[in-house]
């Protein structure tokens, strides 16, 4: 079910030399307002917002949330159609954020912050990644103790095979056709893994559960409905085990996915200094300490220190680690036909046809 667009409004600050290069002159913001358009929960968001209030009270936060595909729809719509729109825009689906992009919708930001971020997690000066996330599975630990726990896809793929009363409509994963972050996450896996049609073609025989929103999966693991979760962003979960979700994560042995999530600063911002002022906030030590600490998101800045560390788990857990990095390359599955193929392969396979 597609969420209802929520908006937070926050006194916070903006402190002009915070800003990276930001296009245009000085002046005085106070009572300005930047708008965000984002796909993370408001819930998750609140610490950032409050510590960003902290350092900065001189302006207004307008906190949009919204699905990824509706954000996308809803600010080109507006910016081609000359009416106010976001002045960033922040969102999981990585390869809508680079087709907007791509598309020249975004202004360029420099400053030390940027150029600290790693490689992958950056494009063209103009799209950064704010965070670094594992793609997981997710398991009631009621259902399935360790030893049965599946650990990479292979494994899961058997045990599918080999449990079909078990596993019927015991298994849930995301609607790729309805959820945008899901079809990127399945693209991926369709590129890294040579198990990933076997694999949905067994989902698909013990007719597995599609979400759309990922948050409905993990609900119905952790209340013993579901026994796995696949393709399920590592922040959530952990963000529910966190609250006492009854919940075990599974880092995939064979690889493990990580998504950023990005953020650029529109073209045709209204308010673009305050803008580039907070994309610095998010970007600087201090806000991905607070993303990382506060909001159980990994942090992708590398001055943040230890790369396991910032996923909150141990090295030994994670299967060999496989960015996907921000770029040209993420467009690929976006063109229509390729795009119409892969999802008609899917139904097919999930028995949804």
């Amino acid at each position: 079910m597609m969420r209802i667009a929520r908006m937070i409004w926050a006194c916070l600050a903006l402190t002009l030399a915070a800003c990276g290069s930001p296009p245009g002159g000085r002046g005085d913001h106070a009572g300005q307002v930047v708008t965000v358009y984002s796909t993370t929960d408001s819930a998750v968001f609140n610490p950032v917002i409050a510590d960003f209030r902290r350092l900065h009270p001189e302006i207004r936060l307008r906190y949009v949330e919204l699905d990824a595909g509706p954000l996308f729809e809803r600010f080109v719509r507006e910016v081609d159609g000359g009416q106010g729109s976001a002045d960033i825009v922040l969102s999981s689906a990585m390869d809508l954020q680079v087709k907007l992009v791509n598309d020249g919708y975004a202004q360029k930001h420099s400053s030390s912050a940027a150029d600290a971020l790693p490689p992958a997690a950056k494009w063209r000066g103009e799209i950064f990644g704010l965070t670094f996330e594992p793609v997981v599975m997710v398991v009631n630990p009621d259902l399935l103790s360790a030893e049965e726990t599946p650990r990479t896809r292979l494994d899961l793929v058997r045990s599918l095979r080999d449990r079909l009363d078990f596993w019927k409509r015991r298994i849930g994963t995301y609607d790729i056709t309805q959820s945008n972050v899901g079809y990127l996450l399945a693209a991926q896996d369709a590129r890294q893994s040579s198990e990933f049609g076997a694999l949905i073609e067994s989902m698909g025989k013990v007719e597995a559960r599609t979400y759309a929103n990922i948050g409905v999966l993990i609900d119905d693991v952790a209340a013993g409905r579901v026994a796995l979760g696949y393709n399920v962003l590592g922040s959530y979960a952990k963000s529910r085990l966190t609250q006492g979700a009854r919940l075990r994560i599974v880092y995939p042995e064979d690889y493990t996915l990580a998504v950023v999530r990005a953020a650029f600063v529109s073209r045709t911002a209204p308010n673009p200094q305050g803008a580039h002022a907070f994309l610095e906030y998010l970007m600087s030590i201090r806000g991905q300490r607070i993303l990382a600490t506060r909001s159980d998101l990994a942090a992708a800045s590398t001055r943040v220190p230890g790369q396991y560390g910032r996923l909150g788990v141990q090295g030994a857990a994670i299967g060999p680690l496989r960015p996907i990095p921000i770029g040209p390359g993420l467009m690929t599955y976006l063109d229509k036909q390729k795009r119409e193929r892969f999802l008609a392969n899917w139904r097919t396979a999930m028995g949804r046809n």
